[in-house]
């Protein structure tokens, strides 16, 4: 099962930063992430998911590939892969994976303008390596799985750490 994890940042770019720690992070085998989003609420209170991977684009890809290996075994490759990266741009548009968009909206209207959130699904995690590296970040835990304790436990790493000068 994985774990969930809101955090609020003080400025638009900062969950970012922190999504591309991660992201070097998982590339060394120390968190296994399901699902990374950013949510950012602009000056004017607009709210924008930035997600991982684009499942649109990615079905399109897959669709197409397969699209054209089907149609190339009945000699029709590229009406084949025409169809395959339509059905498959369906399908990744209408398919959700990860954290919920409609719960990521509903937490970004709590948001501050010009602020951003990380929303992080997390399969397998080294505690202690990846919170030396994400806790000079800071940030306000918004919402969690973890146990009371455990989410308590993180909230105060990332208060007594926040951003090193």
């Amino acid at each position: 099962m994985s774990t969930l994890i809101a955090i609020a940042y003080d400025d638009i770019f900062k969950a970012e930063e922190v999504r591309l720690t991660l992201a070097k992070l998982q590339k060394e085998h120390l968190i296994e992430l399901e699902d990374a989003a950013v949510v950012v609420k602009n000056t004017e209170g607009k709210i924008q998911l930035k997600q991982a991977v684009n499942l649109t684009t990615a079905g399109a890809a897959s669709g197409g590939f397969w699209g054209l290996l089907i149609g190339t075994l009945f000699l029709v490759p590229l009406f084949g892969a025409a169809v395959g990266a339509a059905t498959g741009a369906i399908g990744g548009a209408l398919s959700d994976i990860g954290v919920d968009d409609n719960f990521m909206r509903e937490l970004g209207e709590t948001l501050k303008p010009d602020t951003s959130a990380l929303f992080i699904l997390i399969k397998k995690v080294t505690p202690d390596k990846v919170l030396d590296e994400v806790s000079k970040y800071g940030g306000t835990v918004l919402r969690t799985s973890l146990s009371k304790d455990d989410e308590e436990q993180l909230q105060s790493v990332l208060n007594t750490y926040g951003v090193k000068s």
